[in-house]
């Protein structure tokens, strides 16, 4: 079969969020050397555009979010291997604002590194996961050994890691690796959603709780709180202005929440 001539990603802005499409579905979204040069520009890119405040990663079609790397193509990969960035694009980089994964069919492998790259995901209630590369010798070098403990725990992420055991949508709900499912079809568009919520926040703050999480987590108790503590002075004057609009009836109820 002849390789399609479409870019294999697709980068658009859709309304506060930037819109990430991985594109080959002959190959169910696997990633070739090509395709990650292409993820890394779009990681650029957003990171450049000071409007854009959520990344939304999903895969084309319905079939595959992403089935990792492509083994076809194993030799692409020579040169990214210790590449600071990452083999599949940017996996060895933290980006500066929230990402989404909007995520249906297969999502293995690199995939699912990709995934777990992502702050959330979003998952259609069809969606499958796992780490089959185990089978087949080929290590997770995609962040995949570090995100996953982070996320459902050692014990749980030791399980998928050790056995290769793929698992549907509803384990991957229980156990934490997924933060929402949807009916089929519904993904994208509830990623685009949770998306402009989030960008609707005052975003100095909410960036700042962010980074305090995502770094303090290597952190002892004491060291995280102080990290915490840096963000006070610098966003005392929108907290302020935050706590007047409450007092003033703004945000109560749930609403203006990013949900």
């Amino acid at each position: 079969m002849s390789e399609p001539l479409t870019p294999p990603v697709r980068y658009e802005r859709r309304g506060a969020a930037s819109l990430v499409t991985v594109d080959r579905q002959h190959r169910r979204n696997a990633i070739d050397g090509e395709t990650a040069v292409a993820l890394h520009d779009c990681y650029l890119r957003f990171e450049g555009e000071e409007d854009a405040r959520v990344l939304v990663l999903t895969g084309a079609g319905e079939v595959s979010f992403c089935a990792g790397a492509d083994l076809k193509a194993i030799e692409s990969f020579a040169t990214r291997l210790e590449s600071p960035e990452g083999p599949l694009g940017f996996t060895r980089l933290t980006p500066s604002k929230p990402t989404i994964a909007a995520i249906a069919g297969f999502c293995l492998a690199g995939g699912l590194e990709l995934a777990l790259w992502c702050d959330l995901r979003i998952a259609t209630t069809t969606s499958t996961f796992g780490l089959p590369e185990r089978r087949w010798g080929v290590p997770l070098i995609d962040g995949g050994t570090q995100r996953l403990p982070r996320v459902v725990g050692l014990g749980r992420a030791l399980e998928l890691i050790l056995t290769g055991r793929m698992i549907g949508a509803e384990e991957a709900l229980a156990i934490g690796l997924v933060n929402e499912l949807v009916g089929e079809g519904e993904h994208l568009e509830r990623a685009l959603q949770l998306a402009e919520g989030i960008a609707r926040f005052p975003q100095q703050t909410m960036l700042a709780d962010r980074r305090a999480a995502i770094e303090g987590l290597g952190m002892t108790l004491e060291e995280g709180l102080r990290l915490e503590a840096t963000s006070g002075p610098a966003t005392f004057t929108l907290a302020a202005e935050g706590a007047q609009r409450f007092a003033a009836g703004e945000g109560r109820s749930g609403a203006g929440t990013g949900a």
